[in-house]
C-alpha cells in the first residue's frame, strides 16, 4: 500500500509538472503576440463608409440687424406684451410702461370689484327676476354650446357673444336691484378708473417686423451689418466682452431683431482661412451641436496675419439671440465616403494608389482622393471619362481595377509587391 502511495503521488507530481510547463508556454506565446502586436500593429485595413470634417473651434461676436426701441415713460417700467423670443408684425403693441399712478389706479379698481361683487350679492332680483333667469340660460347655452366648437374664428364669436350677455345681466342686476343705482355708481367710477389707467399707459410698437428681445447690451447700433470693413481684431478685443455669457434683461427698453439672418465675426489664423473667399460656402456648429449652413460674405486681413472672417447665417437665429459673444465650431468641409488611413495611399508618378489584398492577392489600385484629413482620407474610384483625361491606354481602362467597401487594403505598402 505504501508503495501505491508513493507511485501514485510521482504521478500527480509529474502531471503537475507538465500542467505547469504547457501553462508557461501558453504565456510566454501570448506575451510575444502581444509584444508583437504593440512593436508592429496588424498592417491590414478594412475600408468603411465613413465622414471626414476639417474643422477648427473659434470665438465669434454675434452681429445682428436689430433696432432698439424705448419710449418716453421709461422709468415707469415696463410689461412685455409679446414675450423676448415672439416675433411681432411692424407697428404692433410690442411692450408697454406703466402709468404714473399705475398701482394706485389699481389698487381703487380692485376695491371697487369687491364691492360690485358684495352689492351684485345682497340683490334679490338676482335670483327672482325672469329677465335675469333668461339671460343666465343664454349664458348657459352658449357655454355650452362654445365646447363643441373647433373652429378659431367661430369661437372668438361665440366668446364676444358671451361677454355681452354677462354685461347685459350686471346692467339688468344694477337696474332690478333696491339699490340699483348704487350698483351703477360703482360700475362707472370702476370705467372711469380703468380709463385713466389705460389712457395713462404709453404703448411701444414694433418699427420692423422681426423677433422681439428685451436682452440690450448697448452693441446693438456698433456691431451692426453696416459696419463691417471698420471691424479689426483689436476693436472687437476691446469690447471685453465674455464668451458665452448671457445678456442680461433690460427693464427700460427692447428691441426688434431680423428674424431672417445674421452674423458672426470671428478671427483666426488658419490655412484654410488664409485661402478662403467670398462667397465659400461652411457650416457652423452651434452649442447646441446644431449644424448649420452659412457663408463667408467678408473677409479682413489684419497686419500680424490673423483673418477677421463675416460669417452670414440664416438659421438658428433664436438660438444666438441670447449672447453677443460665443464659441462655435467652423467646418471648412465635410466629405462622406470610403474612408481609409493616410498610410494606405502611395503617390506615384503624381497618382494615388492602395494595394487591396484579397486572400492574399495583392493588386495595386489607382484611386482618386476625395479629400485628405490629418489622419485619415475619403478615396473613390475613377470613371471611364477621368481615367481616359488622365492618359490611360484602352487596355490600362479595361482592366482598371475598382476600390469597393469592405476591401481590405495593406498599410504602409511597398507597391513592388503588388500586380
Amino acid at each position: 500500500m505504501e508503495k501505491q502511495a508513493k507511485k501514485k503521488k510521482k504521478i500527480n507530481n509529474k502531471k503537475v509538472i507538465a500542467i505547469s510547463i504547457i501553462l508557461l508556454i501558453l504565456a510566454s506565446y501570448l506575451i510575444y503576440v502581444i509584444y508583437l502586436l504593440i512593436k508592429q500593429p496588424t498592417n491590414i485595413f478594412t475600408i468603411e463608409e465613413g465622414n471626414l470634417y476639417k474643422e477648427e473651434t473659434d470665438v465669434g461676436y454675434v452681429i445682428r440687424d436689430e433696432t432698439v426701441v424705448r419710449g418716453e415713460n421709461y422709468k415707469n417700467g415696463m410689461e412685455q406684451i409679446i414675450t423676448e423670443g415672439e416675433r411681432a408684425a411692424v407697428n404692433e403693441n410690442i411692450f408697454r410702461y406703466y402709468s404714473t399712478n399705475e398701482e394706485s389706479l389699481k389698487s381703487k379698481i380692485a376695491e371697487l370689484d369687491t364691492k360690485i361683487q358684495d352689492a351684485m350679492a345682497e340683490s334679490t332680483a338676482l335670483s327672482n327676476g325672469s329677465d335675469m333667469k333668461l339671460l343666465e340660460d343664454q349664458i348657459d347655452k352658449q357655454i355650452e354650446n362654445i365646447n363643441k366648437i373647433t373652429d378659431m374664428s367661430q369661437l372668438e364669436e361665440e366668446k364676444k357673444e358671451i361677454d355681452n350677455l354677462v354685461t347685459r345681466k350686471a346692467r339688468t342686476a344694477g337696474e332690478a336691484s333696491p339699490q340699483g343705482s348704487y350698483l351703477r355708481q360703482l360700475i362707472d367710477e370702476r370705467k372711469q378708473y380703468e380709463s385713466e389707467l389705460n389712457s395713462g399707459a404709453e404703448y411701444v410698437k414694433a418699427p420692423m417686423s422681426g423677433i422681439v428681445s428685451y436682452r440690450v447690451d448697448g452693441l446693438e447700433e456698433v456691431l451692426t451689418p453696416d459696419n463691417f470693413s471698420s471691424l479689426s481684431k483689436e476693436y472687437l478685443e476691446s469690447l471685453n466682452l465674455s464668451t458665452g455669457k448671457i445678456v442680461a434683461t433690460n427693464s427700460e427698453a427692447g428691441k426688434v431683431i431680423d428674424n431672417f439672418y445674421c452674423y458672426i465675426a470671428t478671427i483666426t489664423s488658419s490655412e484654410e482661412a488664409k485661402q478662403a473667399e467670398v462667397g465659400d460656402d461652411v457650416e457652423v456648429r452651434l452649442s447646441n451641436n446644431v449644424e448649420v449652413d452659412a457663408e463667408i460674405t467678408n473677409i479682413i486681413k489684419e497686419d500680424d496675419g490673423d483673418i477677421i472672417l463675416i460669417l452670414k447665417l440664416t438659421e438658428q437665429i433664436e438660438e444666438l439671440i441670447n449672447y453677443r459673444k460665443i464659441t462655435f465650431d467652423l467646418i471648412w468641409w465635410n466629405e462622406t465616403g470610403l474612408k481609409v488611413p493616410n498610410q494606405a495611399i502611395v503617390n506615384e508618378n503624381d497618382l494615388n494608389y492602395v494595394v487591396r489584398n484579397r486572400a492574399g492577392y495583392l493588386s495595386k489600385i489607382l484611386v482618386k482622393v476625395e479629400r485628405q484629413g490629418d489622419n485619415y482620407s475619403i478615396i473613390d474610384s475613377y470613371t471611364t471619362e477621368e481615367l481616359k483625361e488622365l492618359g490611360l491606354s484602352e487596355e490600362e481602362i479595361v482592366n482598371y481595377k475598382r476600390i469597393s467597401l469592405y476591401d481590405e487594403v495593406l498599410i504602409n505598402p511597398d507597391l513592388s509587391k503588388a500586380e
